[in-house]
């Protein structure tokens, strides 16, 4: 197992155990490319349009992930509209959940435009919790 040098944790005995750095997950952490998307997924679901009170991969902003067999990670989104101002923030939460899913060594995200985005994009469950 890796651990982070820039933290410690106090034990209940008083000695200082270096803290654990989820990116380097030990080996009981599942390391398929199903289950590497599978954490992207549900960190991606943290993510909200800020306008909006549903998560981006229930709006269908999420066009697609792609884990490689090398571990790394591409993902394609987009927004519900190119004048969105908070897209580079959506963005760098989306680059940094996908690299801070257990054993990806890397990830880049393009933001695009085709198809546009529409309310048919979004899941059942997004469009009841919009009243649509």
């Amino acid at each position: 197992m890796r651990v982070s040098s820039a933290d410690s944790e106090p034990t209940s005995a008083g000695e200082a155990l270096p803290a654990v750095d989820a990116r380097y997950p030990d080996e009981t952490t599942p390391n398929t490319t199903d289950a590497i998307h599978a954490a992207i997924v549900e960190g991606i679901k943290t993510i909200y349009d800020p306008e909006i009170p549903v998560d981006i991969w229930q709006l269908g902003l999420i066009y697609g992930i792609e884990v490689n067999e090398d571990r790394t990670v591409y993902v394609r989104m987009t927004l519900t509209s190119p004048m969105c101002p908070t897209a580079q923030s959506l963005v760098g939460q989306v680059e940094l959940a996908a690299r801070e899913a257990p054993h990806v060594k890397d990830a880049t995200v393009e933001l695009v435009w085709e198809p546009p985005w529409t309310m048919d994009s979004m899941s059942e469950e997004a469009r009841l919790l919009l009243g649509f």
